[in-house]
């Protein structure tokens, strides 16, 4: 057994800590952006765009994610396609992401009153400037919150790219207590840094479901 110091544990795992921030801050924008693009497509009257992002939001929202993590890394080694682990666990959570997310600013989206889009219509806007200037603007107040929320998730799902090899905070802790044989101490400071990364960002979400909806 090798000889680990309380310190080299905590260093060790710092360092992988880093490994999980990256991989929630890919996967946070990359969500974004994709999940930006399928709101806006299902926000059109085409009806087939409509269906497409309904399946895309069903598909990724009704499975596990770790059955999606195993996909993208040993699915498309089958097909050919040479991806790393980092690779497939970053394109796996920034679907996973963008799912959630177009289905959160969906009914954010939803509670804004419905005679707006027929005022901007009468206007004469079209579809782009009624999203751009008249419904993202409100619909961004209504949505931080729950966006910033759902961050925590993202955050706590990086833990399963443990399972295709990728060396982040959880997987770097089994590796430690594989060595150690002192899985309480090992896993009680994972645990420990888990809520360091997510304990703000809920706070971050609740104060500001309260000012903003205290400012209405």
């Amino acid at each position: 057994m090798m000889e680990f110091s309380d310190w080299d544990i905590l260093r060790n795992l710092l360092l992988a800590a880093r490994w999980t921030i990256l991989l929630s801050l890919t996967a946070f924008v990359g969500g974004i952006s994709v999940g930006l693009l399928l709101t806006c497509m299902r926000l059109t009257r085409r009806k087939p765009l409509q269906i497409l992002v309904r399946g895309y939001v069903e598909l990724f929202q009704g499975t596990p994610l770790l059955m999606q993590l195993f996909l993208a890394f040993f699915g498309l080694s089958l097909l050919g396609i040479d991806i790393s682990a980092w690779g497939a666990a970053a394109l796996a959570l920034t679907l996973f992401t963008s799912a959630f997310l177009t289905e959160i600013w969906r009914g954010c989206i939803d509670t804004l009153p419905k005679g707006q889009w027929e005022a901007c219509r009468c206007l004469g806007l079209n579809f782009r400037q009624t999203l751009t200037h008249v419904v993202l603007p409100q619909a961004f107040r209504v949505a931080l919150a729950p966006t910033v929320g759902f961050s925590v998730q993202v955050i706590k799902g990086t833990a399963l790219a443990s399972i295709i090899g990728f060396v982040e905070l959880t997987k770097a802790g089994t590796m430690l207590n594989n060595a150690t044989f002192e899985p309480f101490k090992v896993f009680a400071l994972v645990a420990l840094i888990y809520f360091a990364l997510c304990y703000p960002l809920s706070l971050a979400s609740q104060h500001l479901e309260k000012k903003l909806n205290g400012t209405r």
